[in-house]
């Protein structure tokens, strides 16, 4: 669709066109390696921060940060467990602690995704370490005893609500790589994944162990804001004409707000996206309902002890850089979305009767690969494919809503996971996983087009 260097295509009606498109020109091959490449960086640090607050505490729960696209709740939540706990607040209050940070990052996700549609790759980056930055403020401030650290506490859950760093990482490779090599470079955010988890567990130990609990937050704090600088000096104002995706908004009507619901909403009516959307959020929300749980579940039914689940966590983090970051990328170039869509499905359904068999943690680990291969093809599979689906202006508002999954499954998740684990057992997670998989398998193979992926028109 490239009619000419100064001319993205026929849609393009002038110099003057609002929108996204108003970045300058097409970036060139070097220069957008250099962007990609800063991307990838900017997710490590993001992860490496997130995984510093997680190594605070002995324990917590390892498959809270085995997910393959960790929000800034998932990782940092045994800090702010710890100083629930020193500042008097119960069970009960931390619950909606975490509830309330869950409904922030399911609201934010959306509209932070048409943010960095309209505002650009640049600002998105920017907002996001800025919100981090204040968060970890917030949570340093909390450790210190001469300052209200329960007020402060639950203020530094409010910038989580903003903190989207790999929605807007996801964005600017979505833009500026071509269809066929998207799973491949989505697929490489595994690699960050490994490295933050691998750095930021490092840190995280050493300096508070030597300089206090605080000392991991305020490092945090520091990188975040070497973030926000990178950020401004590197990453383009936007990467949507950079990319030479330059697909103009739908002419007639005005200009969508960032606030405006309906724009957000239009993307579901789109030929395949909601089938595709629905598969994401149904096919792994049982995986959620057991990861949701498994701090309960490693102490009670596989009496782990810290140091063990320390390392299953690491084993875990291992797989998934692997499979993410190396595997993904070739099993992309010889099998279709749509099969590996429904290869990941089918897995789900074996490990779902493993795990209504599991007795042991040997079983775990033996469940484990299928377990992280299962979730880091459906969550990189299913983004490519919608990002696909919309135009190239929405890529954003698309990857935001995604993102809003993993709040959702832990909004909903400890209630309805601890209900069933309390009347049924650890074998009913399975029992969930083989049912509800088995399902989307026979609802995919019903649908002839939206699995081979959607082209815009």
């Amino acid at each position: 669709m490239q009619a000419g260097p100064t001319q993205a295509g026929p849609t393009q009606a002038g110099p003057t066109q609002a929108g996204p498109t108003q970045a300058p020109g097409r970036l060139s091959p070097a220069a957008r390696a250099r962007v990609l490449l800063l991307t990838y960086a900017l997710a490590a640090v993001e992860l490496t921060c997130l995984f510093m607050q997680f190594s605070t505490v002995p324990l917590s729960g390892p498959f809270q940060a085995v997910s393959p696209w960790p929000g800034p709740g998932d990782a940092p939540a045994p800090v702010f467990q710890y100083l629930s706990r020193s500042l008097g607040l119960d069970s009960v209050g931390f619950g909606y602690l975490q509830t309330t940070f869950g409904v922030l990052q399911l609201l934010g996700g959306p509209m932070f995704g048409r943010f960095a549609d309209q505002r650009g790759a640049r600002a998105a980056f920017t907002l996001s370490f800025l919100a981090a930055s204040t968060l970890y403020l917030l949570l340093a401030a909390a450790c210190s005893p001469a300052l209200p650290g329960l007020a402060l506490l639950f203020l530094s859950r409010l910038p989580g609500g903003l903190m989207h760093t790999l929605p807007a990482a996801q964005m600017v490779i979505t833009d500026l790589t071509a269809a066929e090599q998207r799973q491949a470079a989505l697929g490489r955010l595994g690699l960050c994944f490994g490295v933050g988890m691998i750095l930021g567990s490092l840190l995280g130990g050493t300096l508070s162990s030597s300089c206090g609990l605080h000392c991991p937050a305020l490092v945090a704090l520091v990188a975040s804001l070497v973030g926000i600088l990178l950020s401004v000096t590197g990453i383009p104002a936007s990467t949507k004409a950079a990319g030479g995706c330059t697909q103009a908004a739908p002419p007639g009507g005005p200009k969508a707000g960032v606030f405006d619901l309906k724009a957000i909403v239009r993307l579901f009516l789109l030929p395949g996206v909601l089938s595709i959307f629905l598969v994401k959020v149904v096919s792994g929300f049982p995986s959620g309902l057991f990861m949701v749980m498994f701090p309960i579940i490693s102490m009670d039914f596989f009496q782990l002890e810290a140091a063990q689940a320390g390392y299953l966590m690491s084993f875990f983090g291992v797989l998934q850089m692997l499979i993410q970051g190396l595997v993904l990328g070739r099993l992309s170039r010889h099998f279709s979305e749509g099969t590996l869509l429904r290869a990941s499905v089918l897995v789900f359904c074996g490990v779902g009767l493993g795990m209504a068999l599991m007795a042991n943690t040997l079983h775990l680990c033996l469940l484990a690969p299928g377990l992280v291969f299962g979730l880091c093809v459906l969550n990189v599979v299913t983004d490519s494919m919608l990002t696909k689906a919309v135009a190239a202006t929405d890529t954003g508002t698309m990857l935001g809503l995604c993102a809003s999954v993993q709040p959702l499954t832990r909004t909903l998740g400890p209630a309805l996971g601890g209900l069933l684990y309390r009347n049924l057992g650890v074998a009913v997670f399975g029992h969930v996983q083989l049912a509800v998989n088995f399902l989307v398998l026979l609802f995919l193979r019903r649908l002839p087009g939206p699995q081979e992926g959607i082209k815009v028109q």
